[in-house]
């Protein structure tokens, strides 16, 4: 059978891959330490799940309109004005099944054939094959590792062309934890504008960040309004609320904007599922109960991440790595202990995850496979169990 030119580049997405094998070996009786997860491990919050069940019983199981409901749609605009501290047009939020739905409305509308976005790098694993999708052409583009990987328009300027349309960033970043300062966006922001290039601000991460008591990033909504015309920003209640599967997204732009995604999106998913719009509503307007779940699950991250940092100086101390400002994943770099015919990280994963029963994410699906992503969204045992198999197998190969 033959298939369509639009997905002959298109890959499965290696994280999810990652977390299915290990949970298929988990499920044959084998000992796994799955650290490749990209969801919080707290259940969502009842407040929340009570919503949408009350929701259920009072018939709140129709269609709704595709951009979303217009109660979720205001209640984002609130929880977006509250932040940024200016007023938000709701009719620019377009609610979506989760973050790749709005990133795909954002790729499919903004650009393609012949087209260029630039992807700062490391990349969560989805955003070059979106764009592929869109049939544009992605253009990694790394910042010095001494600055966490983070871009600076003099990296931008060795790429861009005149076929470049756009820039995505993902802050805090997965999979390094980076975060970028408000200077620094204002700074991107400026570049952007002056070439006329449109940026996608991914911020699923925004509430889990270690630098702010509240746990929230700086954010690109945070600059003046008139310095962000050329803004999508994507987000959704994925993480900041642990409402992975209940897949609820969404992009807010400038009115015009949003008309397009929302346009394709009818002809796609259409409305994301009712019930958890309604759970949703509850998360971002009840925002007593919201912080209060924010700030306990923050402070577990927290003590997470300072625990790998220790383990990571204590158990493997020559081993490069970034110290995470946010996220929940840790990020290092792995190629000097390659054994044999070994040539990236992929390969040393499969043999950790078989030698020692540690499932992690290898670089190559971040776009550099020297490098792995362990997840720290599991308990202090868990995460302590693995860095013992992990420095277990380091060892080894250093008394070879």
């Amino acid at each position: 059978m033959s298939f369509s030119a639009n997905i002959e580049k298109l890959k499965p997405s290696a994280t999810i891959a990652v977390s299915t094998l290990a949970k298929s070996l988990a499920a044959e009786g084998r000992d796994i330490v799955n650290l490749s997860a990209g969801e919080p491990d707290f259940d969502t919050p009842l407040f929340i799940a009570d919503a949408a069940v009350q929701g259920i019983k009072s018939g709140h199981t129709r269609y709704t309109p595709p951009a979303g409901l217009p109660e979720l749609r205001r209640a984002i605009a609130a929880h977006l004005g509250q932040r940024s501290g200016r007023e938000i047009d709701w009719q620019g939020v377009v609610v979506s099944a989760g973050v790749k739905q709005a990133l795909f409305n954002a790729f499919f509308s903004l650009c393609g054939p012949g087209d260029e976005v630039l992807v700062a790098a490391p990349y969560w694993t989805t955003y070059p094959d979106l764009v592929l999708l869109a049939r544009a052409e992605p253009v990694t583009v790394f910042g010095a590792e001494s600055n966490s990987f983070k871009v600076v328009p003099s990296d931008l300027e060795r790429v861009v062309s005149d076929n470049t349309r756009g820039l995505v960033l993902n802050t805090p970043c997965n999979p390094t934890g980076a975060v970028y300062s408000l200077e620094e966006l204002k700074i991107l922001s400026a570049w952007a504008k002056e070439r006329e290039l449109w940026i996608l601000s991914d911020e699923i991460y925004r509430n889990v960040y270690f630098g702010a008591e509240d746990y929230a990033a700086p954010g690109i909504l945070d600059l003046p309004e008139e310095e962000v015309s050329n803004v999508i920003l994507v987000d959704g209640a994925s993480k900041s609320y642990a409402m992975t599967g209940w897949r609820v997204g969404y992009s807010y732009s400038s009115v015009e904007v949003a008309q397009k995604f929302t346009a394709l999106q009818s002809q796609i998913t259409s409305n994301t599922a009712t019930p958890s719009q309604v759970a949703a509503i509850e998360a971002f307007s009840n925002i007593e109960a919201a912080s209060s779940a924010i700030n306990e699950m923050g402070s577990a991250f927290l003590r997470r991440r300072d625990l790998v940092v220790a383990l990571m100086d204590r158990l493997l101390p020559d081993v490069p790595y970034l110290r995470p400002e946010g996220a929940f994943y840790l990020y290092f770099r792995v190629d000097g202990f390659f054994e044999g015919g070994e040539g990236d990280a992929t390969a040393w994963c499969s043999r950790l995850l078989q030698e020692q029963g540690v499932a992690l994410v290898p670089g190559g699906a971040f776009g550099d496979d020297r490098w792995v992503r362990l997840s720290f969204s599991a308990s202090d045992a868990l995460i302590e169990d693995a860095f013992e198999r992990i420095a277990a197998m380091v060892e080894a190969k250093t008394i070879i």
